[in-house]
């Protein structure tokens, strides 16, 4: 194999590889979910956290079914302390019926009570 080619493969590899580690993740594009939910359950602030006074805001990501239950929810920022209990919560939200799947995500703030 020539160097010429060598280098060639080589710059095409790393090229390969940089260019996976710098595409952000599909995540960074979810929107905010503009799906209109009926019934919304507030997340119980984890003792611990209480207790430790984190606050902070977990976002989620949720894909609800055309009934209008979630199908699927994954945490994708927030402290993990908190992470738990805005799964728990939103896991029990409806939202009105839809012809397809939605998908966004939603915003759960903790505050520490003064």
């Amino acid at each position: 194999m020539s160097a010429r080619l060598t280098r060639w493969l080589a710059a095409g590899l790393f090229g390969l590889v940089v260019g996976t580690v710098a595409s952000p993740p599909p995540l960074a594009f979810a929107q905010e979910l503009t799906r209109k939910a009926k019934t919304k359950i507030a997340p119980l602030y984890p003792e611990l956290a209480r207790r430790m006074a984190i606050t902070g805001t977990v976002k989620v990501l949720v894909v609800v079914s055309p009934s209008g239950t979630v199908k699927s929810a994954k945490a994708v920022g927030g402290h993990p302390l908190l992470v738990d209990a805005a799964m728990d919560a939103v896991k029990k939200w409806r939202f009105e019926p839809a012809a397809d799947d939605s998908t966004g995500v939603v915003e759960f703030k903790f505050q520490a009570d003064h």
